[in-house]
């Protein structure tokens, strides 16, 4: 018997249009690929990320294509009898017919579900001929929504023919994603031969409640008669922990494990991530026939929902080995409209920005893919827990027979790749789909619990939410909490605060509250929220036609307009600006910077006030915060704080020193106390600071806090004092510290407008945490033009040096040379203090700009 022999079919690819009879097969530029991406590479579409070529290449998702390819395989007959011959596809996008020398053998229909054929019956000694037709998935969709007209068919973004198709949803476009409908073989393709072989290596851990031991119960499903023994090993470090030899028994083997004082996988910033390696062997006497090893991580995660002693509802927060965490993190959608051209590499980068950021969880969207193994494979190796949609958003999906066959599938496919992860710590059954139940009012009845009535409704979907995704996760991963969307709360409203997860959108959607009152808009575990930016400069240069040369190079032109696509963006942030800040739209470097300062003001806003609600054992008011979004799939003006380029926005800075271990914080509230109930004129206004630390650290911290003021427009220092001496800071909490009157010589008189003040945490007389408080609105102070503002490069060219002799707000550090990366940014200063930021790549002729809240 034979090893089992993997070919990989990547090699002389052509495509073509399939409509087309004078049309030539071209070359294809990279495997696997799609339709745009090779259209690119051979002249025959501009680049839809350049201007309004989107518009230009809608035509290429309406039309059908051919992809081809031959390749050499062995003679079947010359090797060991019962060889067979399987061709392999990782992922096909998304209506294919597979035909193989000359004979079909294949059709799909959904972009997620992996395809295995036996083909030993087609194969040739010598060139084989794989030809696979791509039909439009747009097209496909529509036949579908108009062949079931019973259904209530809506959704928001995109159109209603999405609901029907089983493939990557942002596709049709999105409110900050492109319409760009792809099709290909966007996942691997191979040619396998065996006699039998490892057809899935899994296994479930668990973890004593002590922490002291672990326990693996290592699985492996083997097709084939032929191998009768498997070995199962377990190492670390590349040192075998322990291992086993164990009879296959009806296609199966399974042996237990026991490890005393076991390496814990610990989320970024609580501990390590080692990871262990189980390897399984499929032997015949005593030769290799198979092998196959998957990472894992041993930890014990739970999540908490239970009653708090001071508040309605239940918790919701994460337990890892024993201890709760406050996941601040981010939602994740699509790194690229094109998935192929995403690198492994790349998918490092980006997790290990949310790392580096003092985030500790992002959240899959389930408007996209289900990801690369590169990306879960950073997340566990960089502590970073995942939550996990399934693939529906934003709609009323339909539920013929058919497409449940699929739906289940599909489940069953993806949850068998990812279980192996540490990282992911919960599934959810979809984005929003809920709630677009409650806005369209489609029948729902928590209380009724029979399954088959709920596909006579017009909400058919609850059944795969609460029936077959539900029925996967119990069966395939019974130890992970499955979620039956996000949001959700118990069949309650999806809104109800008291339970469950929410996706506040009164700022910026719904009610356009003011963020500064981001502490009244908290829930349980806040999975979404979020404000636009527009992206760096260089990013908006880069897909102006001209660049910097285009004459649609300013905020209000339509080219730039084009690259935003959420409805109403104009009105939504003008109004958040002119509410906040004073601005203007020339240049347009500057109003850059104020979308982005406005950003992240906001967004630290929601960390910091929400933070303090993590108060400790039963007090645990919101057990997280996931920023809508991290990412983008192009280049764009839109939620996310980094740009499609991995150019961090001032928003991502900001949520870094707000998730920081150990934090400090201010909130300057007017108090508004009349005379009696009819005056207008006998009126006392008290302006106060709150002032409050949040240690998210496991260890107790005892600081000294400081209080210091200043005038704005002199820099002069009005006010200092220790408020609190060796105050303990309990681990894992926020601590009230003290209130106090906004500092000024005659309360009431306007002064407060005029008085910056800042807090810091002393350790030993030495600096462990700071904030800064402005007046509010900032479209109200009057800013100075600091004359000695200074960002000095340090001789060693590992930090610059940022100082004023008056208060500055947001001072941006920046740089023509992409290669400068600073650890921080859009930095308050005020006198006497002298903030360092950290920074790669500098060089000493390296030319650092400052840019800062009124300098035009």
């Amino acid at each position: 018997m034979s090893h089992r022999a993997t070919t990989p079919i990547d090699k002389n690819w052509t495509f073509k249009q399939a409509d087309d009879s004078a049309a030539e097969f071209r070359p294809v530029a990279q495997f696997p690929s799609n339709i745009h991406l090779d259209l690119l590479a051979n002249d025959r579409i501009p680049d839809p990320f350049i201007g309004k070529n989107e518009v230009d290449v809608q035509w290429v998702g309406e039309t059908a294509w051919i992809y081809k390819t031959t390749f050499d395989a062995p003679d079947l007959a010359a090797l060991t009898r019962g060889a067979k011959a399987v061709l392999a596809f990782d992922g096909l996008d998304t209506y294919a017919t597979v035909r193989f020398n000359g004979s079909e053998v294949l059709k799909t229909e959904s972009m997620f579900v992996p395809e295995r054929v036996d083909v030993t019956d087609h194969v040739k000694a010598g060139e084989n001929v794989l030809d696979i037709t791509f039909e439009s998935a747009y097209l496909k969709g529509w036949k579908l929504v108009e062949k079931y007209p019973e259904h209530k068919w809506g959704c928001w973004n995109g159109d209603n023919s999405r609901l029907a198709v089983r493939k990557a949803q942002y596709h049709w476009g999105w409110d900050w994603g492109p319409a760009l409908m792809t099709c290909g073989p966007w996942r691997p393709i191979n040619l396998e031969i065996y006699e039998s072989r490892i057809a899935d290596l899994y296994f479930t851990t668990s973890v004593d409640a002590s922490l002291r031991s672990a326990e693996i119960i290592a699985k492996a499903d083997i097709e084939g008669s032929s191998a009768s023994q498997v070995k199962f090993i377990v190492s670390l470090n590349g040192h075998e922990v322990c291992s086993s030899n164990i009879k296959v028994e009806h296609g199966h083997a399974s042996d237990k494990f026991q490890l005393d004082r076991p390496e814990l996988w610990y989320p970024n910033r609580y501990g390590k991530q080692p990871l262990y390696s189980l390897a399984v062997t499929l032997l015949h006497e005593n030769r290799e026939i198979d092998a196959v090893s998957k990472k894992l991580g041993l930890r014990r995660a739970r999540l908490v929902q239970q009653p708090m002693v001071d508040q309605p509802g239940t918790t919701f927060f994460f337990e890892v080995n024993n201890l709760p965490i406050f996941c601040g993190g981010s939602d994740w959608i699509p790194a690229d409209s094109f998935i192929p051209r995403i690198s492994a590499q790349r998918y490092h980068d980006w997790v290990k920005l949310v790392a580096d950021g003092n985030q500790m969880m992002i959240r899959v969207w389930g408007g996209g893919i289900y990801e690369e193994q590169a990306f879960y494979d950073a997340c566990d190796e960089l502590g970073i827990l995942v939550w996990q949609d399934f693939m529906f958003g934003c709609g009323n999906y339909p539920a013929f027979p058919e497409y449940l066959a699929l739906v289940e599938r599909e489940a069953e496919a993806n949850v068998k790749l990812l279980r192996h992860h540490p990282s992911i710590v919960i599934w959810a059954g979809n984005n929003e789909d809920y709630q677009y139940r409650e806005t369209e009012k489609l029948t729902y009845d928590h209380d009724n619990k029979d399954e088959e009535s709920w596909l006579q409704t017009d909400f058919p979907a609850r059944y795969i939410y609460e029936k077959i995704l539900a029925d996967c996760c119990k069966e395939l991963i019974p130890d992970t909490y499955y979620h039956f969307g996000s949001p959700w709360g118990a069949g309650r409203d999806t809104q109800d605060p008291t339970v469950g997860d929410i996706h506040q959108w009164n700022v910026w959607h719904g009610t356009q509250e003011r963020y500064q009152d981001f502490d009244k808009l908290v829930g349980r575990f806040v999975s979404e929220f979020g404000m636009e930016a527009f992206p760096n400069i260089k990013t908006i240069d880069s897909f102006l036609p001209l660049g910097k040369a285009d004459p649609d190079r300013f905020p209000q032109s339509s080219t730039v307009d084009f690259h935003n696509k959420a409805a109403g963006h104009e009105r939504r942030l003008a109004l958040y600006l002119v509410e906040n800040l004073r601005y203007a739209p020339d240049p347009i470097e500057q109003f850059v910077y104020c979308t982005q300062l406005l950003q992240a003001e906001c967004l630290a806003s929601a960390y910091r006030l929400w933070r303090r609600q993590w108060r400790g054992p039963g007090r645990e008011h919101c057990g997280g915060a996931l920023v809508w979004q991290i990412n983008d799939c192009w280049p764009v003006t839109s939620w996310s704080i980094a740009d499609y380029h991995l150019r961090p926005k001032h928003a991502y800075f900001a949520i870094k020193r707000e998730m920081a271990p150990l934090t400090c914080a201010i909130a300057r509230t007017e108090h508004v106390t009349p005379r009696d109930r009819y005056t207008r004129a006998h009126i006392r206004r008290q302006h106060v600071l709150d002032i409050w630390a949040s240690n998210l650290s496991l260890r107790d911290v005892t600081v000294d806090v400081v209080v210091t003021a200043w005038h704005l427009l002199t820099g002069a220092e009005t006010f200092r004092e220790t408020v609190a001496t060796q105050l303990l800071l309990p681990g894992n909490r926020s601590t009230e510290i003290v209130t106090l009157p906004v500092p000024v010589r005659t309360p009431d008189s306007g002064e407060e407008m005029a008085v910056v003040v800042a807090a810091y945490l002393l350790v030993d007389g030495q600096q462990v945490a700071r904030y800064v408080n402005w007046p509010d609105p900032l479209k109200y102070a009057h800013l100075p033009k600091p004359r000695q503002l200074t960002a000095q490069l340090s001789p060693d060219e590992t930090r610059v040096d940022v100082s004023a002799e008056v208060p500055v707000k947001g001072v941006a550090l920046e740089c023509e040379d992409d290669g400068v990366v600073f650890g921080d940014n859009c930095v308050d200063v005020v006198p006497g203090e002298v903030v360092a930021v950290a920074v790669k790549g500098a060089l000493k002729e390296s030319e650092i700009a400052t840019r800062y809240l009124g300098m035009v």
